[in-house]
């Protein structure tokens, strides 16, 4: 019989879940409300009886599950299985692992949602080959992950990668961390829609300023080409620190394509000095990077266990 892992990518609004092969591939996805509104116990509720749910339809395919792996945002102590803290679902010190290790009778893992995303991009997606690789998620904020060899580094407090919080611009925008000038608060794509709206005073969302501004709209452009500028300085001092062989381009931000990439690449090109210049590609593998991530995550528990 084929063996999958229980793969569960937990997100604010929705949890994109799956059953994931040895290998890899996807054999089954569902999504389902994460329902954060009603608190983080009735989240948790939640994954255990998705969890559950996807274990059952694995037998009922005639597949085995044989482990579980899990990926969700904000602060994650990955050696102990614990949901540190995320806001956005109302987690606070959740032994997660523990939990759906519990409920499933079967070995787990538990992992950041942009490092399961980065682990999966690099064994699976556009980082394939590459021993090196850093992902780099641009949406509602930023943040990355640095992948060798097929693992990401969590750092010794589980905070590896927030290159978000990088200060690119002293003094500038306020930072949901706290601090002025964050690279996620000027170059994030909520931070391309606020910067739109604050030259136009028209609110659109990032999508539609980066459509308005391939069409020419000289307010569009001109606040694209400050999140471009500002992410060159971001992925410069990330190559200066982690010298990825490739950096994977992937969050809402990615969708604009060549338009995005080109003078991002350019732009990067130009600030290098001793450093060696990275491939700059698109993720491939879209939304699923998560739940495949976390699917990997729970084949590595596995195999450690």
């Amino acid at each position: 019989m084929t063996e999958v892992v229980v793969a569960l990518d937990v997100g604010g609004t929705v949890m994109k879940c799956g059953l994931v092969s040895r290998a890899g591939e996807l054999r089954h996805a569902e999504r389902h409300p994460t329902n954060a509104a009603a608190g983080g116990a009735a989240v948790v509720d939640t994954i255990l009886g998705v969890a559950a749910g996807l274990a059952d339809t694995a037998r009922a395919q005639g597949l085995t599950p044989v482990a579980a792996g899990l990926a969700v945002p904000g602060v994650v102590d990955e050696e102990h299985g614990v949901a540190v803290w995320a806001a956005n679902v109302g987690f606070r010190d959740v032994p997660l692992r523990k939990l759906v290790s519990d409920r499933l009778g079967l070995p787990a893992a538990l992992g950041h949602d942009v490092r399961a995303g980065g682990v999966a991009e690099a064994r699976l997606g556009a980082g394939t080959g590459q021993r090196h690789v850093l992902f780099v998620a641009i949406g509602t904020g930023i943040a990355a992950a640095h992948v060798v060899d097929g693992r990401a580094f969590a750092g010794a407090h589980g905070a590896a990668g927030e290159v978000g919080h990088v200060v690119v611009r002293p003094g500038g925008p306020q930072c949901g961390c706290g601090q002025r000038g964050c690279l996620e608060a000027v170059a994030s794509a909520s931070a391309l829609a606020r910067r739109y709206t604050d030259l136009a005073g028209v609110a659109l969302s990032a999508a539609e300023v980066a459509a308005a501004a391939a069409g020419g709209d000289p307010l569009a452009v001109r606040a694209w080409d400050e999140v471009v500028d500002a992410l060159a300085d971001g992925l410069t001092i990330a190559q200066t620190l982690f010298d990825p062989a490739v950096i994977v381009i992937g969050g809402g931000l990615a969708e604009a394509g060549a338009q995005l990439l080109e003078p991002l690449g350019a732009g990067l090109r130009a600030r290098l000095t001793f450093q060696r210049e990275p491939a700059l590609v698109r993720a491939a593998l879209g939304d699923a990077a998560g739940c495949l991530g976390a699917g990997l995550l729970g084949g590595d528990a596995l195999e450690a266990a």
